[in-house]
């Protein structure tokens, strides 16, 4: 499997560096033949060669069977014009990568229910896949402008989608129900949006191809109560490309961490897109602090997803479950009483459960 590695800013570098590791050990105990190749994006991207997606890298990623990225972004490029934004260069990679939908499951790890802001109860059977549109929408509509209006000056952005965007998305969501709880909520503003209204009849009519799935409608802003009130209720949502940002970033404190929380990007027919959903966390960068359990169950989903490779994912799960029953903790998860980790000791700690995991043959404790 050829993967494209993209550190990006922030603390990208320093979990990349541990999923490196990480891809490394697996290699070594399964025998498996991973080429690694770095490409540069997002302020790193520009600082070095003045754009946030190179064509070196763009091609790069073309021509691998997955991309592993860190974050991108940081205040260092605040004042940059839109183009020249770090955040650009992510945007034009899943636009020319056709990565038109993003999976975030949220589950709670065992030992980690005390981490989140919810009362344990509402914890118990949490186990959700959020499925976002990524390609259309606010984020790429246009016209996209900010412009004078007589004496003062205005902006513009444009909610834009097409049928067949919404039916693909869709499409997607009721085959991932399929394969898990048969329920499917789809999230929308039709009370108020027209490209809400599109959605939400476009699910209505592909319903009828899935009789064995039950379809739920749910306004966003309810969405988003409901998410906190009772998140068991959902087994796959699927919603639009701002709705899903936000609503993934709100049940990922659900979990305990923003930092426990991988995703895919994926496209038709070219390769996948594996990240963590934090951001660069510029006010940890360099100082060995970061979590990086996510990027390491990005990488499980990585070699799920696109390599097909299901004993290792389950291997990489199974180490990081070990590891947090033992009490090892990072910052962002530390309670009082739990050992604190730095980066690179919890890739440690991680690699060595998976070597253990592998020394007994792959079979889960109890199992």
């Amino acid at each position: 499997m050829r993967v494209a590695v993209l550190p990006g800013d922030g603390i990208g570098p320093e979990i990349t560096r541990e999923a490196v590791n990480l891809l490394e050990e697996i290699v070594r105990l399964f025998q498996r033949n991973i080429e690694i190749q770095y490409g540069q994006i997002g302020g790193a991207a520009i600082d070095e060669e003045g754009t946030p997606l190179p064509k070196a890298t763009l091609q790069l990623c073309r021509t691998s069977d997955a991309v592993l990225l860190g974050a991108v972004g940081g205040p260092k490029w605040d004042g940059q014009p839109g183009h020249l934004r770090p955040e650009a260069g992510l945007l034009a990679l899943r636009k020319e990568l056709g990565l038109y939908a993003n999976l975030r499951p949220i589950t709670v790890f065992a030992g980690l229910e005390g981490a989140s802001p919810l009362k344990g109860e509402l914890l118990q059977d949490v186990d959700m896949v959020i499925v976002r549109e990524l390609t259309g929408g606010l984020y790429f509509g246009t016209p996209k402008e900010r412009r004078r209006s007589g004496q003062e000056w205005e902006a513009v952005d444009t909610l834009h989608y097409t049928e067949a965007e919404i039916e693909r998305i869709l499409r997607l969501g009721f085959e991932m129900a399929r394969q898990r709880r048969r329920l499917l909520t789809s999230v929308d503003k039709a009370n108020v949006l027209e490209t809400s209204r599109l959605w939400r009849e476009t699910a209505e009519r592909l319903a009828l191809e899935y009789p064995d799935v039950t379809l739920n409608h749910l306004l966003v802003d309810n969405a988003a109560m409901q998410l906190i009130k009772c998140p068991s209720r959902f087994d796959v949502i699927v919603t639009e490309n701002m709705f899903g940002d936000i609503l993934s970033d709100e049940a990922a404190m659900i979990t305990g961490s923003i930092g426990m929380l991988p995703s895919a990007s994926l496209s038709e027919t070219g390769p996948g897109l594996y990240e963590p959903i934090h951001g660069s966390a510029p006010d940890i960068a360099g100082q060995n602090k970061a979590n990086p359990l996510a990027m390491f169950l990005s990488v499980a989903m990585m070699l799920r997803q696109t390599a097909g490779w299901a004993r290792e994912a389950d291997a990489i799960q199974s180490a990081i479950e070990s590891v947090l029953a033992e009490g090892w903790r990072t910052e962002d998860l530390g309670e009082p009483g739990t050992a604190r980790l730095t980066t690179s000791e919890m890739g440690a700690k991680v690699r060595e459960a998976l070597a253990q995991y592998a020394k007994r043959g792959g079979i889960r404790c109890g199992g």
